[in-house]
């Protein structure tokens, strides 16, 4: 299965997901798509397989990712502090991947419903629902 993680700012919540993914799943491709240098430098130093920096590589990453993790807003133009471009959006909203979105109640976007939970917990139940997903 290909796994494609996407963060940016400093890469802290991907670098957790990718480890968590790694101790999970090790024999699955992760491909680690930072929205910056740093974030993708984290996903690597964490175990990510590849890992490329910017809107092309979350273009074509989307293209053929079977899940696409990261933060809501990799979904949102314009969010992460402007980082997530139009383009960036739209490739991963448009993916056929299953998208596993960790609801982050930051910039201005909040998810009605979700717990404030700390991000292990997040991680924990993002790697429940990458089991049942990989079970069919």
């Amino acid at each position: 299965m290909k796994i494609m993680v996407m963060d940016g700012q400093g890469g802290r919540m991907g670098k957790g997901i990718v480890e968590q993914i790694k101790r999970n799943f090790p024999e699955d491709e992760v491909l680690a798509v930072g929205t910056n240098s740093i974030a993708t430098a984290a996903m690597l130093k964490a175990g990510a397989d590849a890992g490329a920096t910017g809107e092309n590589p979350a273009v074509v990453g989307s293209r053929d990712a079977d899940v696409i993790i990261g933060p809501m807003g990799i979904v949102i133009a314009d969010s992460l502090l402007g980082e997530i471009t139009p383009k960036m959006a739209v490739a991963i909203g448009q993916s056929r991947a299953k998208k596993l979105l960790i609801p982050v109640n930051r910039c201005q976007h909040f998810v009605i419903g979700c717990e404030e939970l700390p991000f292990g917990d997040y991680a924990r139940l993002a790697m429940e629902k990458l089991r049942e997903i990989r079970r069919g």
